[in-house]
């Protein structure tokens, strides 16, 4: 890092001014005398690039703005760049660009860190520059630094949360407006809740993304995203919101991280009941939040807006004072998360509680051969409720059964033995338990 005058403002470039892009720009444009304050020096923005010159909003100097990303990155004497571009190969070219020459980095471009993050981490540390994410992972809520400053004297053992926005608010308007999932999708697309394109929100995709990360910084090992189990909400229809009402859960597509007794490492996210006691049941609209369990520090919970472009440029500005603060010093903090090299699980190891609902016939003996398939796989039954289902004119039954802790291969087991059954009525519908 080159030495520069003290009184010299810190040089930052700002790639991409869409919603989170455009809302830093008016951040630092008025709020420019309050950042160097907290800095020590001024913050200049010596440029913004966008994909096409139509884009300069209105009233800006359009001199700033510029198409060409590449050159702007590889500006002499610029400190700081700030991606908000999105996906990989672009801005994954653009930020590593920017470390080899010297610039720090600000990003919350998780889909990149999610796939390449240990290779850029061990760039920015060689070039003895920033890499900086907070905004990466739950929009403007603090997780990230807390995970890779405050608590690194801790060992964390499970971080858990709902970290994909649209998806909460899709879960929850089917839960409180007895909605199908694509009315509640409609919905949040009438919004600008989901993209027209929700893919990457409802599979589980983005949640993966940032469960990779989460999982990276917690246990201090490399997982990349496309080692995280992933389950998306497609599925789920309004008879799964209220079988997890008489469970006394309510349902949520989760991102759940584990340091496993054997010291591997569990990355998944799927959708799972939540117990209404549990800190995360309450979580309501496109509201995010974490739950962490640390040995010395016990439960800490973290809530907040998840998206958004304020909130999200909130914590992009945040990175951008401590990287510049930094930068003043010409001192950098170390990126890399990579200190063990743990094993991830894979997802038939891992263990969890399973709620099933299936419909069987109505006949004597059934109940004690559907327990004789759980024993013989070591599955232990906590809870089983029997019904009529509605509107069924055969003698069936509708059987909802709850597990005890439980690995994922031995419950998958037992589904495949009893998806042979001659008894069995209709498909299976199994959904995890978490927080119990």
């Amino acid at each position: 890092m080159a030495e520069r005058d003290e009184a010299a403002p810190i040089r930052v470039a700002l790639l991409g001014c869409g919603t989170v892009g455009g809302n830093v720009l008016r951040l630092v444009t008025t709020h420019a005398e309050e950042l160097a304050a907290q800095v020590g020096r001024p913050i200049e923005l010596v440029g913004v690039a966008v994909r096409s010159l139509d884009e300069v909003p209105a009233g800006m100097d359009p001199t700033l703005f510029t198409d060409d990303a590449a050159s702007l990155v590889a500006r002499d004497g610029l400190d700081i760049a700030i991606e908000l571009i999105g996906g990989t190969e672009v801005a994954g070219r653009l930020v590593r660009s920017a470390i080899a020459h010297g610039v720090s980095v600000v990003t919350a471009n998780k889909a990149l860190l999610g796939a390449h993050g240990d290779a850029l981490f061990a760039a920015a540390d060689a070039a003895g520059v920033d890499l900086y994410y907070e905004a990466a992972v739950a929009g403007a809520i603090p997780i990230i630094r807390p995970l890779r400053e405050s608590l690194v004297g801790d060992q964390v053992t499970t971080v858990m949360g709902i970290v994909n926005g649209t998806t909460n608010y899709i879960l929850d308007k089917m839960t409180s407006e007895q909605l199908s999932f694509e009315q509640a999708l409609a919905q949040a697309q009438r919004l600008g809740l989901a993209e027209a394109d929700p893919t990457a929100d409802v599979e589980g995709f983005d949640a993966a993304s940032k469960a990779a990360i989460l999982a990276s910084l917690s246990f201090h090992t490399w997982v990349s995203a496309d080692q995280v189990y992933r389950e998306g909400i497609t599925h789920l229809t309004p008879d799964d919101i209220r079988a997890a009402e008489r469970a006394g859960c309510v349902l949520k597509l989760l991102a759940v991280t584990q340091l496993l007794d054997d010291g591997r490492v569990s990355a998944r996210v799927h959708p799972a009941m939540v117990p209404r006691t549990h800190p995360l049941a309450s979580v309501s609209g496109a509201y995010n939040a974490i739950f962490l369990l640390a040995r010395e520090a016990d439960r800490l919970m973290f809530l907040g807006p998840g998206a958004g472009g304020a909130p999200t440029a909130s914590a992009v500005v945040g990175d951008l004072v401590t990287v510049a603060r930094n930068r003043r010093r010409g001192v950098a903090s170390p990126s890399r998360v990579a200190a063990a090299s743990r094993a991830v699980a894979p997802m038939g190891e891992v263990s969890s509680h399973y709620h099933l609902r299936f419909v069987v016939a109505d006949e004597p003996g059934i109940l004690a051969s559907v327990a004789a398939v759980f024993a013989a796989h070591r599955v232990s039954v906590r809870t089983v409720n029997q019904s009529a289902p509605e509107g069924t004119p055969e003698a069936v039954a509708q059987l909802s059964l709850m597990t005890h802790l439980a690995r994922e291969a031995d419950v998958q087991a037992c589904l495949a033995d009893l998806d042979g059954s001659p008894f069995l009525r209709g498909p299976i519908t199994l959904i995890r338990v978490e927080g119990v």
